[in-house]
C-alpha cells in the first residue's frame, strides 16, 4: 500500500507541474500582451491576450455571468473523479499521466475563474485565414490528456478477445 500511496503523490507532481507552468505562462502572456492584439510569431502561429468568460471554444461566453459558477462547480466536481481515478489507477502509466494532465489543466483554468471571472488564453493557431480559437498550456494539458485516454481505451479494446458470438435461437 505504500508504494501505492507514493504513486498517487508522483503524479500529483505532474498536475502540480502542469499547473505551474500554465499560471507562469498566463502571468507573462498577461504582461507582455495587449488584449486583442495578436503578435505574430510564425506564418501559422500568434500569441493574442483573450479573456474568455466560457468554456472551450467560448461556450457559453455570453451567458450572462452564471457560467462562470457552473464551471467551477463542474470542475470541482470532474476533479474529484479524477483524483479518485488517478489513485485507483496510479500504477497503470498511461491513464495516470492522463488524469494528472487533464487535473492539472483544470486547476490552472480554476485558478482563473475563481480569480478573474474569466480564462487567460494567448496561443491562436492559424491557416490559410482560418483562425482556431485562441488557447493556453492548461488547455493543451487537458487536450493532451484526453487523446491519451482515448489511446488507452482503444488499446485495452483491441486487448480484449472477441467473445464467441451465440445464436440466441439455437443457444450455439
Amino acid at each position: 500500500m505504500p508504494e501505492r500511496s507514493q504513486s498517487w503523490i508522483r503524479w500529483l507532481g505532474l498536475s502540480a507541474a502542469v499547473l505551474a507552468i500554465d499560471l507562469a505562462t498566463k502571468a507573462w502572456a498577461s504582461s507582455a500582451l495587449a488584449p486583442g492584439e495578436p503578435v505574430r510569431i510564425t506564418g501559422f502561429f500568434n500569441l493574442v491576450l483573450v479573456h474568455n468568460p466560457g468554456a472551450a471554444f467560448s461556450f457559453l461566453a455570453s451567458a450572462g455571468g452564471w457560467q462562470r459558477w457552473f464551471f467551477v462547480g463542474t470542475t470541482i466536481a470532474v476533479s474529484a473523479v479524477l483524483l479518485w481515478l488517478l489513485r485507483k489507477d496510479a500504477a497503470n502509466r498511461l491513464l495516470a499521466m492522463a488524469y494528472s494532465l487533464v487535473l492539472g489543466g483544470a486547476a490552472g483554468n480554476l485558478w482563473d475563474r475563481l480569480t478573474l471571472g474569466k480564462v487567460v488564453d494567448f496561443i491562436q493557431l492559424h491557416a490559410a485565414g482560418y483562425y482556431w480559437p485562441a488557447f493556453n498550456a492548461a488547455d493543451s494539458a487537458i487536450t493532451l490528456g484526453v487523446i491519451l485516454l482515448v489511446w488507452d481505451g482503444l488499446r485495452e479494446a483491441r486487448a480484449k478477445p472477441s467473445a464467441p458470438s451465440r445464436d440466441s435461437r439455437t443457444g450455439t
